[in-house]
């Protein structure tokens, strides 16, 4: 059976004026534990939280949640089941009951990686920043988390947003030793230099992300601002004329034509 991604939030993005870049990044799973000698009760409870998984993907929050309790029924010592349960539960708004299950996943296993990865987003997002980096951190230290670029990047957006920059371009860059084409690590490092007034490393870094993942509308906008400082008017006015032409409802696409550079 294939397990859907489960997205928390993105990489939450338009924090201070940051955005983010290939939001598929952020996709998660439910750790899973298939061992040769799996139990009947636990691999019943890893079939339902896979079911979960699937239904909380296409935004059947009601049917992952029974799929989550059949899940617990099955094996209540099932810590996948409470970490998928806490994502559902997060989605609706039921915040004290998503805490809860997120913590006891977490008491079950303190290294699962996607739990505590998962914990930290929904910290982050109810402006908790130091405790959310602690369990972003917390993911990355497990040596079997295959994809610790993705905690590094929220790591850095949620110091970001508490105004922390040197933790954030160091978790930034923490990300990119990690996976150094990594798309949002890039736009963050290009977006942080821009702010800054570092326009030269703000280049480096855009045209760095421009050879490995499409370009969206804040990409190209940051592209615009940046080359204006430069003084290079014909990468402006390409940057512009994608923008333009490829976004022409957007935001950015307002804001160049009313000359709202910033």
């Amino acid at each position: 059976m294939k397990m859907l991604g489960l997205t928390m939030v993105l990489v939450w993005v338009a924090l201070a004026g940051c955005a983010t870049q290939q939001a598929t990044e952020s996709k998660l799973k439910p750790a899973t534990t298939t061992t040769g000698d799996e139990g009947a009760e636990q691999m019943r409870a890893r079939i339902h939280t896979e079911l979960a998984a699937n239904y909380f993907d296409i935004g059947s929050m009601g049917v992952a949640l029974e799929e989550v309790k059949e899940a617990l029924r099955s094996d209540a010592n099932y810590g996948p089941a409470y970490n998928v349960a806490g994502l559902i539960y997060a989605e609706l708004k039921e915040d004290r009951l998503a805490e809860e299950y997120f913590q006891r996943a977490l008491r079950i296993n303190p290294l699962d990686h996607d739990a505590n990865h998962n914990y930290g987003q929904f910290l982050c997002q109810r402006k908790r920043e130091e405790e959310a980096i602690r369990y972003f951190m917390a993911a990355v230290s497990n040596p079997l988390y295959q994809s610790p670029d993705r905690s590094y990047i929220n790591a850095g957006v949620c110091a970001r947003r508490r105004g922390d920059l040197a933790s954030a371009e160091s978790y930034f860059q923490q990300a990119l030793r990690v996976r150094p084409s990594q798309p949002q690590a890039l736009y963050q490092m290009a977006d942080l230099s821009y702010a800054r007034g570092n326009y030269g490393d703000a280049k480096d870094y855009l045209n760095r992300l421009t050879q490995v993942a499409p370009a969206n509308a804040e990409v190209l906008w940051l592209g615009v601002r940046i080359e204006r400082r430069l003084g290079d008017r014909n990468s402006e006015a390409s940057y512009a004329l994608q923008l333009r032409k490829n976004y022409p409802n957007s935001k950015e696409a307002r804001a160049l034509n009313a000359g709202q550079l910033e």
